[in-house]
């Protein structure tokens, strides 16, 4: 059966717009485009320890079987909970299924028809996502422009009386990598009695105290934390942290929570082992933290700072405006062995479309100089 007329008028309109997607199984021998930040992914020791603890509590099983509340809820995550809380500072921990699950779990559950929310503009489709899927008025401020947030949280307070009143935002930015300001959401938060959540996905592994996210030192100012485990972690899942009576609600409330089969005993097995080795080594996050530092540098001494990023994080870009320009400026790196992608609109806005560069403590400064190199030729 074919599709229906406005559908494949859809498609045919993506094609036009050289916006089309394909699922592509080409690797390249560079990576610079995956989000195993710390190589986490196929670190032996890793899954050496995740074998280890299935043997060590004899379990035997593939799958979950079914909802945590029903039959998937095995021991192993009592263990991963209270590791993630108790690693990165919280009273309870909360896993889900993916950092997308996450941040739709949270916000569907939490945000009610007479609450007001005000998120960044450039949030990842999963909180908008979320947002969606409740009854709550919500209202964008322009990006990491605290005076146009104070300005609007104002204005729909005094004309809105709100329930509750949440402010949104990512630590550090997924297409951009720019950092937001915990410490500034924070006390804006406590000025107009709101609940902060902030979206950690990109962070961990990589920013803040200890390399544990920007809003580790505020853990107490922030109503809620979410974690991803499939960037720095190098496995899959997400987090929410938080107060033991938030994690009591959504086990209560959250249907993405309660309507879907638990995570495997091997898959939460290989995240307790990420948090494990991620507590007792730190060797490639310095690593990674020496990469982002050549990579700023380059940029610099090349004269590239009007085509490509710089800042303190392990996500990059060059700029390319239009997605033909994109596109070709992608097949090109990859003809040379470098692993990137282009970011389209509209995951991006039309005129910001660009290569979205992920650094990794396994990227070599000669990798570095290839990419700046080949780079160079198509953008000045």
């Amino acid at each position: 059966m074919q599709l229906p007329d406005n559908l494949n008028k859809e498609i045919e309109n993506r094609i036009k717009n050289d916006s089309y997607r394909i699922l592509s199984e080409k690797s390249y021998p560079v990576d610079f485009f995956s989000n195993d930040y710390l190589g986490y992914a196929k670190n032996s020791i890793i899954s050496e320890k995740s074998v280890s603890l299935l043997n060590t509590f004899k379990i035997k099983t593939h799958g979950s079987t079914g909802s945590r509340l029903i039959s998937g809820n095995h021991e192993l995550f009592k263990i991963l909970e209270n590791k993630a809380k108790d690693l990165l500072n919280a009273e309870a921990a909360l896993f889900f299924n993916s950092g997308y699950d996450a941040n739709l779990g949270l916000l569907s559950a939490i945000l009610k028809p007479k609450d007001v929310v005000f998120y960044d503009e450039l949030c990842h489709a999963s909180i908008r996502d979320g947002l969606q899927m409740s009854n709550a008025r919500a209202y964008k401020f322009k990006h990491n422009d605290y005076k146009d947030l104070v300005t609007k949280i104002e204005l729909q307070n005094q004309r809105l009386q709100p329930q509750n009143v949440y402010i949104i935002s990512e630590s550090v930015f997924s297409m951009d990598g720019d950092l937001s300001d915990i410490g500034e959401l924070v006390t804006i938060s406590k000025t107009f009695n709101a609940y902060l959540i902030v979206d950690e996905a990109h962070a961990l592994g990589v920013c803040g105290k200890d390399f544990k996210g920007l809003s580790f030192e505020y853990n107490e100012d922030i109503f809620a934390r979410i974690y991803t485990c499939g960037k720095a972690l190098g496995s899959h899942g997400g987090f929410v942290l938080g107060s033991k009576t938030l994690k009591d609600y959504l086990i209560n409330f959250s249907r993405p929570f309660i309507y879907t089969t638990g995570a495997s005993p091997f898959h939460v097995a290989q995240v307790i082992a990420a948090l494990d080795y991620f507590e007792n080594e730190d060797k490639e996050k310095q690593e990674l933290q020496k990469v982002i530092s050549i990579f700023n540098d380059m940029v610099s001494s090349n004269q590239l700072q009007n085509k490509m990023s710089t800042n303190a994080s392990a996500i990059q870009h060059i700029s390319c405006s239009g997605n033909s320009n994109a596109k070709a400026l992608a097949e090109s790196l990859q003809r040379h062995g470098l692993g990137v992608k282009a970011i389209l609109s509209p995951t991006v806005p039309k005129g910001k479309e660009r290569i979205r560069l992920c650094l990794h403590n396994y990227n070599t400064k000669e990798q570095l100089q290839n990419l700046m190199s080949k780079a160079k030729k198509h953008i000045q």
